[in-house]
């Protein structure tokens, strides 16, 4: 049944989209030229399967919360690079609408959403409301699941999530990637330009990876200093374990100096917070129920995570297993104590003296931490507690780095791009140290920072901490340069 658009949005009213989701007949859809607030359907006649099956699909009333004022626009990181209004919050909110109405899954349409970032800046955006992330999610799901991926597209994610979520797969990396850089071919390449020229994603990641440092694996059981105040379970993560322990290691040092017994279960896995958010329901489902039965095994009042990215998906596991029932209910005791670091410690409150860093910082907000988590006065509450540190605002804080997970690895140029504006916001601050919370958006700003030929020290909010409880001084965090 044909769904025409009302109240002067552009999407189809919640009742009329659930009628036609709703059918298990395949219907055709056809658009009379709808022009509503900029989204224009010109004429388009389609035929066949509709895009969404009946698992999941994203919501009808959802999609009718829109109301395509437009306050998303300005915080979308495509929209401000391209303009493009079906590459927009409510460009895409509108395609999902026309899915749901019965149109079948184009490649165009899985372009555009593709194309976004799942960065949930619309989110703290949006005046009404509305659930993007709910929706962004639902509808990556179905694409993945009927959607036919050219044959590239299929090698390299298929690539990406052979590597990604395995720590171990990870840490082999390590020595290549340590010899490649000994060996001169790191410069040379650099200089050339020759590997970005041929091999795009390969370029990006090699520009990605961070020094390497040798830190050892935090120990199972770390008693706390003092009188314990909580038992923690501490993620130690994929690409964080692998790449950035010496984060690890000063959370860990953190939590004790706080009067936390940390438990870290050498057995751990992946969270499933890249598949999650890249449409493998069923593989981040599987990463979330071995997770939850390592981990509730430990007896722990609360489960920190280190890792923006992480800490959002971790606090889902709710909805992620709301349909199994042997998992239902040990998954939402699970998220109830699930904390991001700086989230933790502020409601614990400090008991462990801060020492002076005389020095200038920036914060980074990662996207996952304030906009799907909403965590934004915590890590700055705990930096500006520290003595002589001095915290500068970075300009336009909404837009996203670029990183976004894998986003970056599929998307490199865009990618470059944004993380191109982020270095010279970061930059403009004049500051010694950038701060963040989140792997992804360490590599990208490093990375982007160094294509402006420029340097800054970068690190952890945990670092940063450690730094000022171990009374370092300024000096252990601006070695990162």
């Amino acid at each position: 049944m044909p769904v025409t658009a009302t109240h002067g949005t552009g999407t189809p009213p919640a009742d009329a989209l659930r009628a036609a989701g709703n059918s298990t007949t395949p219907q055709g859809f056809t658009a009379q030229g709808i022009t509503t607030h900029g989204i224009t359907t010109h004429g388009i006649t389609t035929h066949g399967e509709p895009a969404f099956d009946g698992h999941h699909p994203p919501s009808a009333d959802l999609v009718s919360d829109c109301v395509h004022c437009g306050f998303c626009l300005t915080t979308c990181p495509t929209y401000v690079l391209w303009g493009e209004e079906m590459d927009s919050p409510r460009g895409r909110i509108h395609l999902i609408g026309q899915g749901l109405s019965g149109e079948p899954l184009s490649d165009s349409m899985v372009t555009h959403f593709d194309r976004c970032l799942g960065c949930m800046a619309c989110v703290t955006a949006c005046p009404s409301g509305v659930r993007y992330d709910r929706l962004i999610e639902d509808t990556r799901a179905q694409v993945e699941r009927r959607h036919s991926r050219g044959a590239r597209d299929r090698a390299l994610r298929a690539a990406i999530f052979a590597l990604f979520p395995y720590p171990r797969r990870l840490r082999l990396l390590r020595g290549p990637l340590r010899a490649y850089r000994m060996s001169g071919l790191q410069k040379l390449a650099a200089r050339t330009g020759l590997l970005r020229r041929l091999a795009p994603t390969l370029a990006t990641l090699e520009s990605l990876a961070p020094r390497l440092r040798g830190v050892p694996r935090p120990p199972a059981r770390v008693p706390a200093r003092g009188a314990r105040r909580a038992l923690v379970g501490m993620l130690t993560g994929c690409v964080q374990s692998a790449f950035f322990p010496d984060v690890n290691s000063a959370t860990v040092r953190v939590l004790a100096a706080e009067g936390c017994e940390v438990l870290i279960p050498p057995e751990q896995g992946c969270c499933g917070a890249l598949s999650v958010h890249n449409g493998r329901r069923a593989e981040a489902q599987r990463f979330a129920r071995r997770l939850i039965e390592v981990f509730e095994r430990t007896g722990m009042d609360y489960f920190v995570v280190n890792a923006a990215g992480c800490g959002s998906s971790l606090k889902e596991y709710d909805e992620l297993l709301a349909d199994d029932p042997a998992y239902a209910s040990r998954a939402a005791a699970f998220t109830a104590k699930v904390r991001d670091l700086a989230e933790l410690l502020a409601e614990l409150g400090p008991a462990a003296r801060r020492h002076p860093l005389p020095m200038t910082v920036a914060y980074h907000d990662a996207c996952h931490l304030a906009h799907a988590q909403g965590i934004r006065d915590q890590p700055r509450a705990l930096l500006r507690g520290i003595p002589g540190l001095e915290l500068r605002p970075i300009a336009d804080p909404e837009i996203c780095c670029g990183s976004a997970g894998v986003w970056n690895v599929l998307n490199p140029a865009p990618a470059a791009e944004l993380g191109d504006r982020k270095a010279d916001a970061v930059l403009a601050t004049g500051a010694e140290l950038l701060v963040t919370a989140n792997p992804g958006c360490l590599m990208q700003v490093a990375a982007a920072v160094r294509r402006r030929g420029a340097t800054i020290a970068l690190a952890h909010t945990a670092q940063v901490l450690d730094a000022s409880l171990r009374h370092l001084g300024p000096e252990a965090l601006l070695d990162s340069r």
